[in-house]
């Protein structure tokens, strides 16, 4: 009976540790900002200053974007690098900069008829942004170019806490359940919210913070297994491909994602 009870706790114990996804640590960076909003594959750093400045940081240069007539930065997206997009919340307000940080596009949900009122948003394909409709609660696609709504999910019956999204995916983490839709509005699955609190994502997966541990759901897969990490303070955290950064508010560390 002994022996039995041994085999089963070794196996249960064994099955669990294949789980996990275990990391190797590549760089660190000492840094100091407000956010950090994306990290390209070359290595360019998107981030915020204190003076709610926009700066773009290649190894050879650093420009900047700032707008005195809007408050913070409450979300920038960076993965299409010719249309980035600032999101003003208490605004109601998004700006659409080029690779060079100049303007090209003011969208005011203020003046937009219907009246919006967004607290949330996240880049799609083309002209499209995908926005989170508070008074309706329901997460459209909507085309900043033409002021149209392209589709609506069902409503929301839960607090929604994050919102990611590219060219073919759109995450929204709710208190209740994660959701991924496609780029045009099916659902295509939903993962219940064990607590769960921030998202990041790459083309390649989706990392999930719960308290102080990360988790990552990779691409094509179901299962949301835990990331092996050193104890660290998880301010921030992004994810480029194979590649996770952690911020401390002081530190910016590199890790390899052993995802094999």
């Amino acid at each position: 009976m002994h022996k039995l009870f041994y085999f089963v706790l070794l196996f249960s114990f064994t099955c669990f540790a294949q789980q996990q996804v275990k990391t190797s640590f590549i760089d660190s960076t000492k840094l100091n900002v407000e956010s950090i909003f994306g990290i390209d594959t070359s290595g360019t750093l998107y981030y915020t200053t204190e003076d709610n400045t926009f700066h773009k940081q290649t190894k050879d240069t650093t420009i900047t974007y700032t707008n005195f007539q809007l408050s913070k930065i409450t979300t920038a997206n960076t993965f299409n690098s010719l249309k980035i997009n600032l999101f003003y919340e208490d605004f109601n307000t998004v700006i659409v900069l080029d690779n060079r940080l100049a303007e090209i596009f003011k969208v005011d949900f203020n003046t937009s008829q219907p009246y919006k009122n967004v607290s949330f948003i996240s880049t799609g394909f083309d002209n499209m942004l995908w926005i989170f409709n508070q008074d309706l609660q329901q997460l459209e696609l909507y085309d900043f170019k033409t002021n149209k709504t392209k589709l609506k999910t069902v409503p929301i019956q839960s607090q929604i806490l994050d919102l990611k999204s590219d060219y073919n995916y759109c995450y929204m983490l709710t208190e209740k359940y994660l959701y991924i839709y496609s780029y045009f509005g099916s659902l295509i699955s939903k993962h219940k919210n064990v607590g769960y609190e921030k998202l990041a994502f790459s083309k390649a997966h989706l990392v999930l913070r719960k308290e102080n541990q990360l988790f990552i759901l990779q691409k094509n897969k179901t299962e949301i297994r835990p990331i092996v990490l050193p104890n660290l303070l998880i301010k921030q955290f992004l994810v480029t491909n194979e590649t996770l950064y952690i911020y401390d508010d002081e530190i910016l560390r590199q890790y390899q994602l052993k995802t094999e």
